[in-house]
């Protein structure tokens, strides 16, 4: 028998996807009909395999031997273009796109589970067909035909690489301060020259492909002020020739690496766009050319930005869940201490994971962990909706919830998958913090999370800002409506799961309450003074509200993986819900003292 993956649970990522979800049903529509049950494991057979031989071996590595700079080139150790070779080649990479693109039409949901162990395996590696993906998906929603035949393709072929590029080292989250500017080449239509930096980008340089399509916020000379004078290029690392071959090289420098503490696999630069060591064609500038329509960069770049949101929260999952499993095999395995009934001093030690603190360490990681599992499964399955529903209003309502879920998908995990590492680095004891031990490295990569693709903060200004108010309440409406409907079916079933599903009632009644109370005076610098709170708070309530999707689904079934569920969701119910009534409570109470605070004072 073989040994279980200490990356991910595939007995709860088969639980989640076909016994929560229904998944499988997915193959009865026209776009996913291609595929069957059988598909969907082999995708994610050949997930862990991948992640298991190419990916996990080199984690420890990368973060040893991080990307250096020599003042003209980026290096990587040989294992990181050798992990991301195997996994274009096995065609994963444009698995979830469309056919006509060279996909594979994968559901969404299916694609989610299956690089959640390239992330768990590896996150620095991971990030560079992350990024990639996500750049593919944005130019095939929004750029023209030829710009797709001619960066694409590449892309989804291993050749090469994409990132996204809007902080600026003046201009952080504030993308209304952006200044990198795009000036008109005079030449080819839609072909400018970029001139600007940009800051912690992702992936910036390396030579693990032929090339680097950078996708650039820039403002166009005359354009209005602020966000709204935005727009978004392709500027590659080389030009590309009317072939398809590589041309010339751009004008787009490396001024120097960013070092931080956690995903250190990832090349994160800071770029000069425009400086003048290179010139394209003979003339200044970093050649760029406009997607779409002038001015409407920002809402181009949300498409992968919220793409990116969702897959921020997905990794800091991933890492939390490895290192859940990779702590409760420790505990299984060391011998520490005897029961505190125990008197007998000669009597053998037993496992920690008998002690009771630590069964209560392993217990809240288990509920945070595979509760952020299934709100990122959850989101991704709206994604699917979208896609594929027959009905315009079931694809409606599934933008709706996605909107409003989304700066949650990303910061719940952020925070308490961070927190799951936290408990699996105690559980080890003093060796846990030693590096001769995988969590320490795992909690140090998944500190990133929670400001990576916007911190809590911002999010909270997103949520309670824009998200649960747009359309009057729309959004916050129909996850009511999503949260009534699971309460309705736990009262039909009875019993333990009809309790909690009243306290779930209870939680998302104080949601409504709260939220209402918030915005009652209209005053949104007092509204949104405790914003981050309202985000924890809510957050917990949606996580309520999977973990008792995920009871009802385990249908009364009595084995150990079954009991686990349910007692991970008592746990959640009994130990984390109660958290939200002292925070709905400061929330309702429009506390003003952050608001009060002179920052002299600080």
């Amino acid at each position: 028998m073989a040994t279980p993956s200490l990356l991910l649970s595939r007995r709860d990522l088969e639980f989640q996807l076909y016994r929560w979800l229904d998944t499988e049903a997915l193959t009865r529509r026209d776009r996913f009909a291609e595929h069957s049950r059988e598909t969907f494991d082999d995708v994610l057979d050949l997930g862990e395999q991948l992640a298991t031989r190419w990916f996990a071996p080199h984690n420890k590595r990368n973060d040893r031997e991080e990307p250096h700079f020599d003042g003209e080139r980026v290096h990587t150790h040989p294992e990181v273009k050798e992990a991301l070779d195997a996994f274009a080649a096995s065609g994963l990479l444009a698995g979830g796109l469309d056919e006509k693109y060279g996909g594979a039409q994968l559901p969404h949901t299916v694609s989610t589970a299956c690089f959640a162990y390239f992330q768990a395996a590896n996150i620095g590696t991971a990030a560079y067909p992350f990024l990639t993906l996500g750049n593919a998906r944005l130019l095939c929603a929004h750029a023209s035909a030829e710009q797709i035949e001619t960066y694409v393709r590449p892309m989804l072929e291993g050749r090469f690489h994409g990132t996204m590029c809007l902080s600026e080292p003046q201009a952080g989250s504030s993308l209304a301060d952006v200044a990198t500017r795009a000036e008109p080449d005079g030449g080819a239509d839609g072909r400018y020259r970029l001139f600007g930096s940009k800051m912690w980008i992702s992936g910036g340089d390396h030579e693990l492909g032929e090339n680097i399509v950078h996708l650039v916020l820039a403002r166009i000379p005359g354009g209005p002020p602020g966000v709204k004078g935005l727009s978004l290029f392709i500027v590659p690392k080389y030009l590309v020739n009317p072939d398809g071959s590589r041309g010339a090289r751009n004008d787009v420098v490396t001024a120097g690496l960013n070092h931080k503490m956690g995903y250190r696999g990832t090349a994160n630069t800071l770029l000069n766009f425009g400086e003048g060591a290179h010139r394209p064609d003979g003339a200044e500038g970093a050649v760029g050319h406009l997607i779409g329509e002038p001015h409407r960069g920002l809402a181009y770049m949300f498409h992968m930005m919220n793409g990116a949101r969702i897959g921020v929260g997905a990794g800091a999952m991933a890492l939390g869940y490895t290192g859940y499993l990779k702590s409760l095999d420790y505990a299984r395995q060391r011998p520490q201490g005897r029961p505190v009934a125990g008197k007998d001093a000669t009597a053998p030690q037993v496992p920690i994971v008998e002690h009771p603190d630590v069964r209560r360490m392993l217990l809240a990681q288990k509920s945070y962990v595979e509760g952020a599992l299934g709100l990122l499964l959850y989101c991704s399955r709206l994604v699917d909706e979208q896609d594929s529903a027959t009905e315009e209003s079931a694809r409606d309502r599934a933008r709706l919830l996605l909107d409003v879920l989304t700066p949650i998908a990303k910061s719940w995990p952020s925070q308490w998958c961070l927190e799951a590492n936290s408990l699996a680095l105690q559980v080890h004891g003093g060796y846990g913090y030693t590096r001769e031990y995988d969590v320490e490295q795992h909690y140090r990569d998944n500190r990133l999370n929670p400001i990576h693709e916007g911190t809590h903060g911002i999010q909270a200004l997103d949520l309670l800002g824009r998200k649960v108010v747009l359309d009057g309440g729309a959004g916050l409406a129909a996850l009511g409506e999503a949260v009534g409907r699971t309460v309705e079916r736990a009262a039909e079933a009875g019993g333990e799961a009809a309790g909690l599903g009243e306290r779930l009632r209870t939680a998302w009644e104080r949601v409504t309450e709260v939220t209402a109370r918030l915005w009652s005076g209209g005053d949104p610098t007092l509204a949104l003074a405790n914003a981050t709170v309202y985000l924890e708070a809510v957050g917990h309530v949606v996580v309520a509200w999977v973990w008792l999707g995920q009871f009802l689904a385990t249908g009364g079934r009595e084995d150990d993986f079954h009991h686990g569920k349910r007692q991970a969701a008592r746990y959640f119910f009994r130990h984390e819900l109660p958290r939200t009534g002292p925070q709905f409570a400061l929330l309702e109470s429009l506390d003003t003292t952050t608001l009060d605070t002179d920052p002299g004072w600080l």
